[in-house]
């Protein structure tokens, strides 16, 4: 899933980026309100996370104007302004989270979970569609009934993308656009790749190739 992160302190930006890949997340990270408005009218992120103090536009002014733009991306918000005042703010103008610097990187990892389980209308932490499951907190899945399986960072990336759209058809430009961030070289058959090392450990018939279209996960059975 590619998440942009919106932070002007460089040691911040830099742990939480870190942190984020090494949690399987493509990121792009930009430092100011303005970039980040500009980014999200040209590219698809799968979340949002802003700060509040940011030069020039701030916060607050930034979650406004994504909102009036009826734009539903989960969004969470993460700031050291802890006045109830610009809790109420945030959450009341459409933020779906609200967490505190300092923040523990596995509670900042949890709550993004939840908010695109809520945004999805899944109750379960467990994404699937009968014949195959992720589990985005352990980053394994499994098949019906079967031992968990490790994932690679993008393998488990590419699967996520499928698995929150079963019977959706991603193109390889969908794909990559889920599973690669700013500056990430793509090799021309990463995608192809990534599925054939998927389907040797989760069965030939988890992910389906739709000739000259792209690729899907059956719908739930």
């Amino acid at each position: 899933m590619r998440v942009l992160l919106v932070e002007d302190d460089p040691m911040i930006g830099e742990a939480v980026q870190e942190a984020l890949k090494d949690a399987s997340y493509a990121v792009d990270w930009v430092t100011n309100g303005q970039t980040a408005l500009m980014t999200l009218g040209c590219q698809h992120y799968g979340l949002v996370l802003l700060d509040l103090g940011l030069p020039g536009k701030d916060g607050l002014e930034v979650l406004d104007t994504i909102r009036s733009k009826d734009d539903a991306v989960p969004l969470l918000i993460i700031t050291a302004r802890d006045g109830l005042d610009d809790r109420l703010r945030g959450l009341d103008g459409g933020a779906d989270d609200y967490v505190l610097k300092p923040f523990e990187m596995a509670e900042l990892l949890a709550r993004m979970r939840a908010v695109l389980r809520r945004k999805s209308g899944n109750a379960s932490p467990v994404l699937g569609n009968g014949m195959v499951s992720l589990d985005p907190a352990t980053r394994e899945a499994a098949l019906k009934d079967g031992a968990p399986i490790q994932l690679s960072n993008r393998e488990f990336a590419l699967l996520q993308a499928l698995l929150l759209r079963p019977g959706a058809i991603l193109s390889r430009s969908d794909l990559e656009d889920r599973i690669y961030g700013w500056g990430e070289e793509v090799e021309s058959n990463a995608v192809e790749f990534l599925i054939h090392a998927l389907r040797r450990k989760l069965g030939g018939d988890t992910i389906k190739n739709v000739r000259g279209v792209g690729w899907m996960v059956s719908k739930n059975d």
